[in-house]
């Protein structure tokens, strides 16, 4: 599968353990085999919409939350957009965003 899937299976696994749920106990009010889930969250198998609903539900979030994963991307990528951010700044946003990184 792609990188969507694996993403998407990434931040499936991460609002199910913000939610202190085990793999069988999300499978279990999915009325799923956890082995079915365990596949999801590693990104070999796409959930249909209609599961999609089911975990966005039973994980308290609205669908297109199960889609934001942008915090997954990798270093080089997410290097490119703050530079792309930083290309437009004005110096003293540039600045603000510099002592904010050198105080974290």
């Amino acid at each position: 599968m792609g990188e969507i899937s694996r993403k998407l299976g990434l931040r499936i696994k991460e609002l199910r353990e913000k939610q202190n749920l085990t793999q069988l106990k999300l499978a279990e009010i999915l009325n799923r085999e956890a082995s079915n889930l365990s596949k999801i969250e590693r990104g070999v198998q796409i959930p249909k919409e209609e599961s999609l609903e089911k975990i966005s539900n039973a994980l308290g979030v609205e669908i297109k939350e199960l889609f934001n994963y942008e915090h997954f991307t990798d270093k080089e990528s997410l290097i490119t957009k703050i530079d792309k951010i930083l290309e437009v700044a004005d110096t003293k946003t540039v600045q603000k965003y510099y002592q904010l990184l050198i105080n974290l």
